[in-house]
This record gives C-alpha cells, structure tokens and sequence, in this order.
C-alpha cells in the first residue's frame, strides 16, 4: 500500500512538473480519507523541512469538476479564519486545474481512532471528551463571532495535530447567511456524505431552508462518535432516542446529547449551549484532566504564584497518565513558553520539562528541548539559572561542543561573581560536566587567566603555570591560544625569576607549532616577557660580589669582552675558547703521562730506575687517583689528608706557575737528533729521590711534574717571601740549555721552600 503511494504521489509531481506551478512544499504519501472531493497528501515545506499537509484538489476529474466552487470556498474561509481550535492555514496553490491547499500537519480522525483501542477506557473517554470540548470551542466561535454555518460535522471533518490535539477543517460549505455568493444554500447538496447528516428541517425544504433560520447549527457535535449508529430521531416521525441507544456516549453527556437531535430547531440546543453545561461546576468537561491541564496551561500567566504551584504539583503526580503526544506536543511547548518568564516556577518547571522530554525522538530532541535550554541561560533569572544547574547531568550528554562553548559558557560565566554564594557555588560545581568539551577548557584557561591578578601569592605560584602550561599542549587550537593570551595577561603575576625559569620555557615550545595561528601569538608573548627581562637585567650589576670563602680569579684582559651577535661568531668565538684550553691542558698532561705513566715507581728500589718513552701515553681520565682524592671521597675514613685550605694553596702555586709564558722557550726540550741531549740516559733517580715524592718535605731532585688545569684561579701569595714573589715571573723566552738547566735547579728548590712553608703553616694550625 505505502509502495502504491509513492507511485501516486510521484506521478502527481511529474503532472505538477509539467503544469509549471512552483511549490513551496514536497509532496510525500497520501492518507486515507473517506467521502471527500480532496486527495490529503502529507509534505513537508521547502525552505525548512518542516513537515505539513497538503489538501489537492483535482478539478480535471469529470466527477469532481462540479466542486471546484466548494474547493475555493474551503480556501477563502481557511484564509480568513483563525483560531487555536481551527486547522491552521499556511499556503496555497492554485491553477485552473490543481488547488493546494498546505495546511500544519494533521491526520483526518477516523484514520486515528483505532490506535486508541488498545488505551484502558478512562484514558479513551478522557481524549474524546477533551476533543469534543476544543470543538465545541471552535464550532462556537463559528457560529457566534463568525455568525456562520459550518454546515459539515462530521469525523471527516476533524483533524488530529501531532499534538494530539482536535483541529476543526471541512470548510467546503462554511457560509454566512448575509453572504450572497453562499454555497451552503445553493450547493451544499453537491458535498459528498453531507446529506446523511443534514437536519429534518433540510430534509423536508431544502438546504435554502437554512437561510431564514436565525440559529445557524445544524448537527450535533456528538455526531463525531463515528462507531455510534444513526440515532432513529434522524428520520420522520423523529422519535426520541432510547437509554438503549446511548452505546458508548458517557452518561453524563447522555441527557444533553438527545437536546441536540431534538427535530425542532427551536428546541435543539446549540454547541454554545453544549459548551456551556460541559463546563459548569462539575460538568463533564470541568471534571475532564486534559481540560483542566490545558486551561491551567492558558492561564498560566495570569494565574497566582499559589495557583502556579499546586499546578505544577498536580502534572508532576500524573506526568506518566498524559498520551505521549500530548506531553510532547502540547505540555512540553507551554512549559517552556512560561519558563521564559522566570521566577520561583522555574525550579518546577525545568524537571518537567526534562520528564516530558523524555518520549521526544532523538532527531527532535535538540530542537524541542535543548534549543528553549540553552536560551534560558541567558535569562538574568537566579530560579532559573539554579535549575538548570541542577538538572545538567540529565541533559549534558545531549549538548555539543560547539553549542556549550558559543551558547551557554559565555552567559554561564556571570555565575562565577553572582552576588549570591549559592549560585557561585553551583556555577563551581557544574565545570566539572562542562570540562570534557574543549572550548570548555579555553574559556575556563580565559577565565583564571582575568582571576589571576585577585589570586593570593601562593595560589598565583602553584596554579597559574602549570594550568596555562597544560593549555598549551591541548589539541584545540585556540586552548593553545588561550594559554599564551593567559600567560601574557598575568605577567606581572610571576617574579622575574619565575619568569625567566618557568614561564619562557614553557612557551618556547609554541614558536613551532603547527598552527600559524599559535605561532604567531607565542612569538608575541615571548617578545613581551624578553623586554621585560632586559628592563630589569639593565639594573643589575655587572657581577656578583666576591665571597670570601672562594678563591680569587684573575681574569685574562687580553682579549676583548665584545658580545656576539651571529651564529657564525659564536661558532668562531665558542671554537677559540675550545683550542685555547686544549692546547693548554695537553702541553700539561702529555708531560705527566710520559714521566709518570711509563714505569711504575719504586720507593724502596735503590738502584736507579730507567724512563722508557715506548708506552703509549696514558690518559688522564685513566689514571689511578692518588689518596689525598680518594680520602675526599664518601665513606672514606682517612684522616691524614691535608687540611684544605693547604691543599688549595698548594695546586694554585702549580697552576699560576702553568699559566706564566713558556718558560722552556720555543725549542722542544727533547732533540731526537741529539744523543747528549737525550733523557732517556741521563734522566735518573735514586730511591730517596723518588720516596721524597711522596712526602710533603721534597728533595732536591727535580719532582714528577702533575697535570695543570688552566681553568684554577689565581694562587694566594700573599704570605711567600718577597723573593719567591720574584721567582714566579716568567723565564726568558730564548734560553740556551745551560740555562734551561738553571732553571729547573731553580724552580726544584723553590718547589721545595714552598713545600716547607707550608708545613710550617700546618704546625702552626695544629698547635
């Protein structure tokens, strides 16, 4: 059947197509309908998708060629009516062989009643009561304010809207009697059906019998019990309905349902009069909890804040007895039109709204109930806002990032300095749902970067680096932003230590990000935060002032203190440093390995021990370390190591000897070519030469000469003699070997002198 609709509804779109008409909606399948001149369509519009029906109306039929007059009536008076209980208009098309007319969304009640059969019998009679009541409603404002005739009640006439609320349509003989171009008293036999539901009074003179009747009703609104049969009062001699015969009209309705089959149409009561009984002090439409729910709802508004209450207490003890469609559709909507105005109701209405939305299809859902949320947030109300905190775990899941982050964060952010401590509390509380979405995390980076100046000195150092560092390394780019833009807001928030160490590394890392965007913005901050270092570098002094308790250091003013302003200079400069100091510090070590590292010496040897110059060199970081370092070392339980200040005193008289010019002169003290020369014959050592060496008291032979670090400062001599001053002043550069030879007995016996003294000094601080 659906597949035989879609056929239908495709061929009507090609002939439409072919007509050239331009719709304004997209037809889709029909609905069944029953003794009607309309094909019922279901669409939806064009421009927004919403969805809508259409009424067709096919004029190149021969049979229903006679009933265009009525097509165009039913257009005229469904522009020109409006009422909440009448089917709401919205476009129309027409030609000279197609009318369309695009209505809301509605389906016709026969094809609706037999999905209430499965419903328990109250909640059945309270639905067809309360549909009898809003057309009742309807029928009477046709017929007082309007002064016309509807002239067709009947089921086909009425329309369900997804609401689940009665719509009254069937305007193809809607006529005033004062309205010469009237089709009811001219036409109204041409309708399908109408005449089984016409009044004796028709019957019996025709429909311009209508006319001169000052009461324009002419059917009951009862006849919508489509599954009742046609009571015998219909035809002559109209005798009065049977208690029999009420099936299952509700008792109570009963007595006034007989006054509207009365053959008299004096004495036939009218819908205005219906109306009125139904909603007497317990009347069967006062007593009805959809009408109650429904009038409360209208009267919302104006209703006390009492009244607002036991309302509310009301729906939220029967929430689960509503019809589905009327919770979605018509409760859900008129709560949230009343949470507009705020105020006390609104921590009731909130959870409402929430159990109401619950029957609500996912596709629909953002738009029925999270779209009236998220305006909420911007409402200045506190009743309002508190509700919405408390019931955010039942919605949160719903909200998107983007919605969180461009809709409900900036509003939400008043909160945070709101007058009322309950409100900051709840604000507080509700960041940690909020915190899964990333702009959630940028704007809160945003935030403690403005309450960072407010924050006390401890907070400032624990929170605000490591929560703008963490920012910084987030996937959202502007999280990344944010960090940087938090940093620089809150600069006077870091000392300058705090900066140099802390801040800069932390943002150095931006320079290179992937997003120009970060890059950009990192390049900025650090500019900022170098200015600020240079401000205060500019105040310090050119150095640190001398401790006493560390040596002095002389400082080579041969060369220019000149800063480096290229790569290429650093390189050069960084390379010059690296020769100059290896240079030195080989001269001095290739002397040590190749006396000390080639053969072991013997102390208690007596006879001479001969130097071998075949081994290769040892290197300095392999050689055995002596005892006066191993007794430095932990866990060493020596106590005969010298004191330290003896022992610095000691290797900075070798290390200012070191740092003097080449007291060798520039020829190599070895000549290979030279056999007198050559050490390797002459250059022995007795045993108490070589045991003077390990003792502090030297003798006169020349001592194993030790690494010599260029690097040491400058040794005290303030306490040598005066001569031993002038012995320190470097040898002349040209030196014969006669004189060489001097030299080293020299500097042997001024080694020795050195040694003494500082003995000397050694006893003297023991005693």
């Amino acid at each position: 059947m659906d597949y035989l609709r879609t056929l239908g509804s495709a061929a009507v779109s090609t002939l439409v197509a072919k007509s050239g008409l331009n719709l304004p909606f997209s037809l889709g399948s029909k609905v069944n309908t029953v003794d009607t001149i309309y094909t019922l369509y279901e669409a939806t519009k064009r421009d927004d998708g919403s969805p809508v029906s259409v009424f067709e109306f096919d004029f190149t039929d021969a049979s229903k060629r006679s009933t265009k007059p009525l097509a165009l009536n039913a257009l005229r008076k469904l522009r020109t009516t409006r009422h909440p209980d009448v089917l709401k208009f919205m476009d129309a098309v027409e030609s000279d062989a197609l009318l369309y007319i695009m209505t809301e969304r509605v389906r016709p009640l026969p094809s609706v009643l037999p999905s209430w059969a499965s419903k328990t019998e109250q909640e059945r009679e309270d639905w067809l009561l309360w549909g009898l009541h809003r057309i009742s409603i309807a029928l009477t404002f046709i017929n007082d304010s309007c002064t016309s005739t509807h002239g067709n009640i009947n089921a086909g006439a009425v329309f369900i809207s997804p609401s689940g609320e009665w719509k009254l349509g069937g305007f193809e003989v809607f006529s005033n009697p004062k309205d010469e171009a009237a089709v009811l008293y001219t036409m109204g036999g041409l309708l399908p059906g109408i005449n089984s539901i016409s009044p004796p009074e028709v019957k019996k003179g025709g429909w311009p019998a209508l006319k001169s009747l000052l009461r324009p009703g002419i059917a009951s609104p009862l006849d919508l019990q489509s599954n009742h049969p046609r009571p015998a009062t219909a035809e002559p001699p109209h005798p009065p309905p049977p208690a029999s015969s009420r099936g299952s009209i509700p008792l109570a309705i009963f007595p006034l349902f007989k006054r509207l089959l009365n053959p008299n149409p004096g004495g036939r009561a009218t819908a205005k009069h219906f109306l009125e009984v139904g909603m007497a002090e317990s009347g069967f439409f006062a007593g009805n909890r959809l009408v109650k729910v429904c009038t409360s709802l209208d009267n919302f508004a104006l209703s006390s804040d009492a009244e607002k209450a036991t309302f509310l207490r009301t729906l939220s003890d029967s929430a689960t007895s509503f019809p589905s469609e009327f919770a979605t559709k018509r409760l859900l909507p008129s709560l949230l039109s009343a949470l507009e105005y705020g105020g006390a109701s609104a921590a009731s209405i909130v959870p409402l709204v929430l159990r109401f939305g619950v029957d609500v299809t996912p596709e629909e859902y953002t738009n029925v109930i999270i779209g009236p949320l998220i305006k909420l947030y911007s409402s200045p109300d506190r009743g309002t806002r508190m509700a919405l905190l408390d019931h955010l775990p039942s919605y949160i899941d719903k909200l998107d990032k983007k919605t969180v982050s461009d809709k409900i964060f900036p509003p939400l952010q008043t909160g945070f300095s709101d007058t009322v401590a309950i409100i900051r509390e709840a604000t507080v509380k509700s960041m940690s749902l909020f915190a899964p979405k990333p702009s959630i995390r940028t704007n809160t980076c945003i935030l403690l970067g403005r309450l960072g100046p407010t924050l006390g000195f401890n907070t400032k150092r624990k929170v605000l680096v490591p929560a703008f560092a963490r920012a910084l390394k987030d996937s959202f780019v502007h999280a990344r932003v944010a960090g940087i833009m938090a940093f620089m807001a809150t600069i006077d928030c870091f000392e300058i230590e705090e900066l140099a160490t802390k801040v800069i590394p932390n943002i150095s890392f931006s320079l290179v990000d992937k997003e120009k965007l970060v890059r950009d913005q990192a390049f900025k901050a650090l500019d900022i935060f170098v200015k600020k270092l240079e401000t205060h570098a500019a105040t310090m002094p050119e150095t640190a002032a001398n401790d006493p308790s560390m040596p002095e250091v002389t400082v080579n003013t041969s060369s220019p203190a000149t800063l480096v302003n290229s790569a290429a200079g650093a390189a050069g400069t960084l390379a010059g440093w690296a020769i100059s100091s290896l240079g030195k510090k080989l001269a001095a070590s290739d002397m040590q390995t190749t006396i000390a590292a080639t053969q072991p010496i013997n102390p208690s040897a007596q006879t001479p021990v001969n130097v071998s110059f075949s081994a290769p060199p040892t290197p300095a970081l392999e050689r055995p370390m002596t005892s006066k370092v191993k007794a430095m070392q932990l866990g060493s339980k020596s106590s005969s190591a010298l004191p330290t200040h003896t022992l610095a005193d000691e290797l900075a008289e070798e290390i200012s000897a070191a740092e003097t010019a080449n007291a060798w002169g520039s020829d190599d003290l070895i000549d290979v070519n030279a056999d007198a020369d050559d050490w390797t014959s002459g250059s022995t050592m007795s045993s108490s030469s070589l045991s003077s060496l390990s003792t502090s008291r030297p003798a006169s032979k020349s001592p194993v000469p030790k690494t010599l670090n260029p690097m040491h400062p400058k040794p005290r001599t303030e306490a040598l003699p005066q001569a031993k001053k002038a012995s320190l002043a470097p040898a002349p550069q040209s030196l014969t070997k006669e004189e060489k030879s001097a030299e080293m007995a020299r500097r042997k016996e001024e080694r020795r002198l050195r040694i003494a003294l500082l003995k000397e000094q050694k006893k003297g601080a023991g005693k």
